[in-house]
């Protein structure tokens, strides 16, 4: 398979805060069975540290908060 290389692959591992304040760590990037969408594999520093995913393009986007356009996730 040709990997597809977009901005949205870019998401490096490592910690991470969501722009609402909880920290995460990225575990690795993976792709949906189906629609071969880039999703990013993460753990929640917090509670019971669950696993989630979520598509790489909406961890990479902005957020508007407080009048500003900031990202949704900071590496840290």
């Amino acid at each position: 398979m040709t990997e597809n290389k977009t901005p949205d692959q870019s998401v490096l591992p490592g910690r991470y805060r969501h722009y609402k304040g909880n920290e995460y760590e990225v575990l690795c990037m993976a792709r949906h069975s189906e629609t071969l969408e880039t999703m990013v594999v993460y753990r929640a520093l917090y509670g019971a540290g669950e696993i989630w995913v979520r598509p790489a393009s909406m961890w990479s986007e902005s957020v508007e908060k407080d009048g500003k356009q900031i990202p949704r996730f900071a590496k840290i």
